[in-house]
């Protein structure tokens, strides 16, 4: 990989021919309507591209086009270590074409260039692979029923699988989904959100590369409100996988009730809490993890740490530990290989950022670091790394997603009442403990309703480890490790009387 800087980056950006249509059965197509929709950068609030406006229609031919390729048996009855082979030829296209992957990655969503070169982009392609790899290696089972009987237990895919992926890590959720949809024989049609759908049009044209048949993966860029709608109500997709906010997820299982009574598969928002006890074993530790958990990223993580319950005797110190780090993060622009902080993805994004850092102060919380928007004179979308002090639970800054990059800071007394402020929120996806006493920890992680939880760590990922929430951060799924197979495949029960 080559040394860029950021004026190297810039060219690039400015000489990149980018992909903007719609892929479907195989070949790059224009919506039907010819419409498009532009697509601003968060960097500098200029267009700089105009993709292909999907809707019903255009969702109905992608949904035809696999629907025949599941039909036909081109893909989902392949031998399976010939469907491991090309969604491993996939991951390794992805690698080969880092840079180009980074690029659109960054342009897109106004994350630095850096993440998306060494986390993103490799990221993704590690779980395209570890899903790959596991293709051959999905057994079925026999029931101990009667002696005279042979009950056969077989996994089979669904047919046709509708992904619909989010703007904060496009590459790496497509992966998460569309990895286990693929090895499992589905047809796949992929939703990106419309603020990030150019790296989801470019790996379309890879995996026909790698050796997926036509119509096997098909790319539908739109509107939520129409592409995505289209895609949850139809009677012949047999799967929704969702990643987003709550509030559309709750859209998905109602396109579902309405229509054929589709699998949804909901990874929703989160309020994730920190609990930082006085035995914590090192603060300077904690302190990185906290800001690191919701600064990285301009705080556009679902599980990102929001929430910071901290025992009230250490408050201050860890609070000044905490501002230091901050301090040492760099904001700047995307393209900047040294920039730790990039764009917010929207300029309404910004302004909702913004505007829940008002209402906190209007409920009473303190600003004691940023709150202001950083960098006007780029036209670009940025926000200060923001903390607020003095939250109380109630507060709508405590209990709604911002989505942005604003830790809410809470203290605690007792032990008791750091789990009920965590439990006391709709969300529950992830959460994180930090204590000395072994025993503490395991009953605090036990007492949390989370479907994550961190000791003395924060944010630490693998292909092997599920991910998913409990009450409204979703249901129904779990995306990463074998678990992931559960959603995109079915059970038959085969009785055989001998």
């Amino acid at each position: 990989m080559s040394v860029m800087t950021l004026f190297d980056w810039q060219a690039r950006a400015a000489s990149a021919q980018l992909r903007t249509q719609a892929f479907i059965n195989g070949q790059y197509v224009d919506a039907l309507s010819g419409k498009t929709f532009a697509r601003v950068s968060p960097r500098d609030g200029q267009v700089f591209a105009h993709i292909a406006e999907c809707d019903k229609e255009d969702v109905d031919l992608a949904v035809k086009a696999a629907r025949t390729a599941f039909e036909d048996g081109r893909w989902a009855n392949m031998k399976p270590s010939e469907r491991k082979r090309i969604i491993v030829k996939l991951a390794q296209l992805m690698r080969d074409n880092l840079e180009e992957l980074a690029l659109l990655e960054t342009l897109d969503t106004g994350k630095p260039i850096n993440d998306s070169l060494k986390v993103d982009i490799p990221l993704a392609a590690t779980y395209l692979q570890w899903y790959g790899e596991a293709t051959d290696k999905l057994y079925g089972e026999i029931a101990p029923a009667a002696s005279q009987y042979l009950t056969l237990i077989t996994r089979e895919p669904l047919g046709v699988v509708g992904a619909v992926v989010p703007w904060n890590y496009p590459m790496i959720i497509s992966a998460w989904k569309i990895g286990p949809a693929l090895a499992s024989g589905n047809s796949v049609i992929l939703k990106p959100a419309e603020q990030s759908s150019l790296g989801a049009i470019r790996l379309a044209e890879l995996a026909i590369e790698a050796g997926i048949p036509d119509g096997v993966l098909n790319v539908v860029p739109g509107f939520g409100p129409t592409a995505g709608a289209a895609l949850g109500r139809h009677m012949d997709v047999n799967k929704i996988s969702f990643t987003g906010s709550t509030e559309v997820g709750k859209y998905f299982l109602r396109y579902a009730g309405e229509s054929n009574l589709k699998s949804v598969g909901l990874e929703c928002g989160g309020k994730s809490p920190h609990i930082v006890f006085a035995d914590a074993p090192d603060l300077d530790t904690v302190a990185s993890g906290v800001a690191w958990g919701i600064f990285y990223n301009q705080g556009e993580t679902c599980n990102a740490g929001s929430r910071l319950l901290v025992e009230r005797s250490i408050k201050d110190e860890l609070l000044e530990r905490i501002k230091r780090v901050t301090e040492t993060i760099k904001l700047g622009d995307p393209f900047d290989p040294t920039s730790q902080i990039g764009a917010i993805v929207t300029e309404e994004q910004m302004k909702r950022v913004l505007n829940y850092i008002e209402i906190g102060q209007a409920e009473g919380a303190n600003v004691c670091l940023g709150g202001k928007q950083a960098m006007p004179e780029t036209g670009g979308y940025y926000v200060e790394s923001t903390i607020l002090e003095n939250v109380q639970n109630n507060m709508r800054v405590a209990q709604e997603e911002i989505f942005g990059p604003v830790l809410v800071l809470t203290e605690f007394d007792t032990p008791e009442e750091a789990i009920r402020i965590a439990n006391d929120t709709s969300y529950g996806l992830a959460a994180a403990v930090w204590t000395s006493d072994l025993s503490r920890a395991h009953r605090t992680a036990r007492a949390l309703q989370a479907g994550f939880v961190w000791v003395n760590c924060f944010d630490v990922s693998d292909p092997t480890a599920p991910f998913g929430g409990f009450k409204q951060s979703g249901n129904g799924s779990r995306d990463k490790s074998l678990h992931a197979f559960d959603q995109y495949t079915q059970l038959k029960t085969t009785w055989i009387q001998l």
